[in-house]
């Protein structure tokens, strides 16, 4: 296997963060407490992943500098699994039975996670899920704890719908990605749109590998929706705005967007920049939302983010992940143990304080209170990244508890603002 090894020990800084050879420990002593998981450091899923392992390394200094957990410091052992799903099993099993972790954190993402569930399950471990959608919907395992803020589709874009219901859209355009998460995302959503009485004029699914979206986009433009719903993955969703910029959707077009992954990340943000002025598109995060410590957070995080040259924002991942070494810490030192039992227990019966707020479990390990975003972009200009920085050019339409602003329609119009 040709995996790209990295440890992170206590605040051993930047030595610690290169390949660490086989059989070497930063400290030289044994007992540690060691924490596995692979994370997509290239490929598609690439620039999210190198600004989530910032956060968790961050965590890891600092748990390290307080004495580490139950009196041992973490070594963090962490592979690219390079966005690729085959790669998973393999990475997973090597974490267990050759480097022989005690606690596992799950790749970032549906599609890399999915493979390893059934391994974890047979095992009987607990992993900590990392913005997965319904891996856990068919194995049923009682030891997964995703944080993610969104238990299914249908609290992931209530949001979208309601806004498309006040504006009276009776009809919509479905655009995804032949991959798992973005089909469980437009099934969702289709059922949503299905129960709020749309009638569905355009539903196409694209291979991963497409890279010219002119046809599907005219094909959407010639259906004449009053929605366009698109789950897409990064790469796919820049080339659908670029795409959408060049051609656009048709002026009956009320609301364009949903569940685009990518247009969260910073670098995809400033590249797109007024391109992205009107769409409607999930998110965790914006400027503006108070949770406790999180702006504390970012500022240490944006801080490191621009010596290791990544995400210089984070509002995305970065947090949660933070926040799931935050459970991790809760758990082991209110169990005082890393029984995986003890503290999968602990994980389902308390309230877990973190940066991106309270957060308690389903008996299914999804969140019992789902706060997904929903925003629109305002007010974008081109080659400006610490616009991004500021409240008010990601308005908040959903939930009530966090709105800003109300929607702008139809999409051409947005789209000047």
């Amino acid at each position: 296997m040709n995996f790209t090894r990295r440890k992170v020990l206590g605040a051993a800084g930047a030595a610690a963060l290169t390949a660490t050879l086989p059989g070497r420990r930063a400290f030289g002593q044994a007992g540690q407490v060691k924490i596995g998981m692979s994370m997509p450091q290239t490929g598609s899923l690439g620039a999210g992943g190198k600004a989530a392992l910032v956060a968790l390394r961050m965590w890891v200094d600092e748990v390290n500098q307080k004495g580490g957990l139950l009196g041992r410091k973490i070594e963090f052992i962490v592979y690219d699994d390079q966005t690729n799903p085959a790669l998973t099993p393999s990475i997973y099993t090597k974490l267990l039975d050759v480097d022989k972790v005690d606690l596992l954190i799950a790749p970032y993402g549906t599609v890399p996670t999915a493979p390893i569930m059934p391994l974890v399950k047979q095992r009987d471990l607990l992993l900590m899920g990392n913005f997965s959608f319904q891996v856990n919907h068919t194995v049923k395992h009682d030891k997964w704890f995703n944080n993610l803020p969104a238990a299914d589709a249908s609290s992931w874009f209530p949001g979208f719908f309601e806004q498309g219901q006040k504006l009276g859209a009776k009809s919509i355009a479905f655009l995804a990605a032949d991959q798992e998460f973005a089909q469980n995302l437009a099934s969702g959503a289709k059922e949503l749109a299905k129960k709020g009485g749309m009638k569905t004029v355009y539903d196409q699914n694209y291979p991963p590998t497409t890279t010219d979206f002119s046809s599907l986009i005219r094909a959407i433009r010639a259906a004449k929706p009053e929605l366009v719903f698109v789950c897409s993955y990064p790469n796919d969703s820049v080339a659908i705005v670029r795409g959408v910029h060049e051609i656009g959707v048709g002026e009956g077009v009320k609301i364009f967007g949903g569940g685009m992954v990518g247009l969260q990340f910073t670098p995809i943000m400033e590249s797109l920049g007024s391109m992205l002025n009107g769409i409607v598109n999930y998110n965790s995060y914006v400027p503006g939302i108070k949770y406790p410590g999180i702006e504390e957070f970012l500022s240490r995080y944006q801080k490191r983010a621009a010596e290791e040259k990544v995400d210089p924002l984070g509002f995305y991942l970065p947090p949660f992940n933070y926040a799931i070494g935050q459970m991790i810490e809760q758990a082991v030192n209110g169990t005082k143990s890393l029984d995986q039992k003890k503290l999968a227990q602990y994980l389902h019966t308390n309230e877990m304080k973190t940066i991106v707020g309270p957060i308690r479990y389903r008996a299914d390990g999804e969140w019992a209170q789902p706060r997904m975003l929903m925003a629109q972009f305002r007010g974008i200009v081109d080659k400006n990244v610490d616009q991004f920085r500021s409240p008010g050019k990601q308005v908040v339409l959903y939930p009530g508890e966090y709105k800003t602003g109300d929607v702008v329609a139809p999409y051409e119009k947005a789209r000047g603002k």
